[in-house]
């Protein structure tokens, strides 16, 4: 059985997929290292200051009691969901690109800005990270 040629990738091409491939993890790293950020350093405040509540809610929970606690905490209801919404909209963000692969619109960013940091070379800051 005769197989099919398969298209010739050059070195070139096939580098750029690799070097877009390892910015697209850096950009995957750099997001999640984010969201870590803000649960280390948002979260904590937030609870701290509804601490009373949180005490109430351990004795006696009620969606009621939720509600007006954070109600009357409005900095720590937005500061903890912006950690909520985040999080949430990375781990959608890693799962659409885990399941449908990357936009094409993605691809050709992602494409750009590695010829950017090619052109630029080492004294670009993800130099040794995406091209070395």
């Amino acid at each position: 059985m005769i197989q099919p040629e398969e298209p010739e990738i050059s070195d070139n091409e096939q580098s750029l997929a690799q070097q877009v491939q390892k910015l697209h993890q850096l950009t995957v790293y750099g997001r999640w290292l984010f969201v870590g950020c803000l649960w280390l350093a948002i979260a904590p405040i937030c609870l701290w200051n509804l601490r009373s509540e949180i005490s109430l809610w351990q004795q006696y929970f009620t969606w009621v009691a939720l509600r007006y606690g954070l109600l009357y905490h409005p900095l720590s209801a937005i500061g903890l969901a912006f950690c909520v919404g985040m999080t949430t909209s990375v781990l959608v963000w890693q799962s659409r690109n885990i399941l449908l692969g990357l936009p094409q619109q993605e691809q050709q960013r992602l494409e750009k800005q590695v010829f950017q940091i090619r052109q630029q070379g080492p004294t670009h800051p993800l130099w040794k990270w995406v091209c070395h």
